[in-house]
């Protein structure tokens, strides 16, 4: 300190004791806010992330008692093994954390649709939002939520069967227009104009899981690889009305892209699918797989590399990426009968 000194725990600067608070775990944190008036005012103003993962028993009641003072809070993560949090807890992040951008609720099973009303009016700065496996949410909540939180990128709605209709999907495709990643995962009630509204909605879209959804069908695919060129990872895991059609959009989409080098192929493995996984997807040929494998080098079947999943897919087994190729070609070359 400048001509001064630390006479005591309560004189370190706020800087210095932020710079120590980042390097200890949350529940430290919550602690040294105890410790006295200073270092609770500092930590209250200084803190942008917290975790309450740790909690096992009365999380609700921490959350409640906590986060009126740390209002600063960019960060919350609430996952929880089993279900402790309740919409009052909700109500209170809502009405005090108005800077939130990332909140994690996955396993909430005892929230309702009051808590996403809550969130809707009072995190309109949400980026980055995990529901999944709250099954007692409904589609009409999530669609509101969607009209009022627009800066969404990242939306976590696995298992969430009851929220996430086509109705809903309609609505974020409508507003949520900077999503990059969704999890549909086990909404077995979407279908393909569910899909389809976030593909003509979502342009940069980045990562979209749709394994489970049994309705959809190569219409989906089609869309996204129409619409999303930006698209990274897809998930159609048991999606068994997918035929070799959507396969081939999926090839062909890239000749549909400007580019500077040969047609029908990306230029290196940071362009274009880099995970697919058609795994129990049993109408596919190995002829519409291997065009995918082909046009996006990023897709491996080699050891090790695995990021074209074709579990349960026996006659798929002839499909192989092309480093694959080469280093079956090499051990051939190199093999004593030759």
């Amino acid at each position: 300190m400048d001509g001064g000194v630390i006479a005591g725990w309560k004189d370190i600067p706020m800087e210095l004791l932020l710079q120590i608070i980042s390097l200890v775990d949350d529940r430290t944190v919550i602690v040294a806010s105890g410790v006295c008036r200073g270092w609770r005012d500092a930590i209250c103003f200084g803190l942008l992330h917290l975790s309450l993962s740790w909690c096992k028993k009365n999380m609700n009641n921490l959350v409640l008692s906590l986060v009126p003072k740390f209002a600063k809070l960019q960060t919350l993560i609430l996952r929880q093994d089993k279900p402790q949090l309740a919409d009052d807890a909700v109500d209170t992040i809502a009405s005090y954390c108005r800077d939130l951008q990332v909140l994690d609720l996955r396993k909430s099973f005892k929230l309702s649709d009051r808590s996403l009303y809550a969130l809707a009016h009072g995190c309109r700065d949400l980026k980055k939002l995990n529901i999944s496996g709250c099954t007692s949410f409904s589609d009409t909540a999530l669609a509101y939520l969607a009209s009022y939180c627009r800066k969404l990128k990242v939306l976590n709605l696995c298992g969430c069967v009851k929220a996430t209709s086509d109705t809903a999907l309609q609505v974020i495709g409508q507003y949520c227009n900077h999503l990059q990643s969704v999890n549909l995962g086990w909404c077995e009630n979407v279908s393909d104009v569910g899909v389809m509204s976030l593909a003509y909605g979502c342009p940069d879209l980045r990562s979209l899981d749709l394994c489970g959804c049994v309705l959809i069908t190569d219409n989906s695919v089609i869309a996204l690889a129409n619409m999303c060129p930006h698209l990274r990872s897809l998930g159609l895991y048991y999606c068994q009305n997918i035929t070799d059609r959507a396969m081939y959009s999926l090839a062909h989409s890239i000749k549909n892209k400007p580019t500077k080098w040969a047609p029908g192929k990306c230029k290196n493995d940071h362009d274009g699918l880099r995970t697919l996984n058609i795994s129990q997807c049993t109408a596919l040929t190995p002829p519409a797989v291997q065009a995918v494998c082909d046009s996006f080098p990023a897709l491996h079947t080699c050891s090790g590399r695995h990021s074209l999943i074709m579990s349960g897919c026996l006659n798929l087994m002839s499909v192989h990426c092309a480093c694959a190729v080469q280093a079956h070609r090499t051990a051939a070359f190199h093999h004593p009968a030759h």
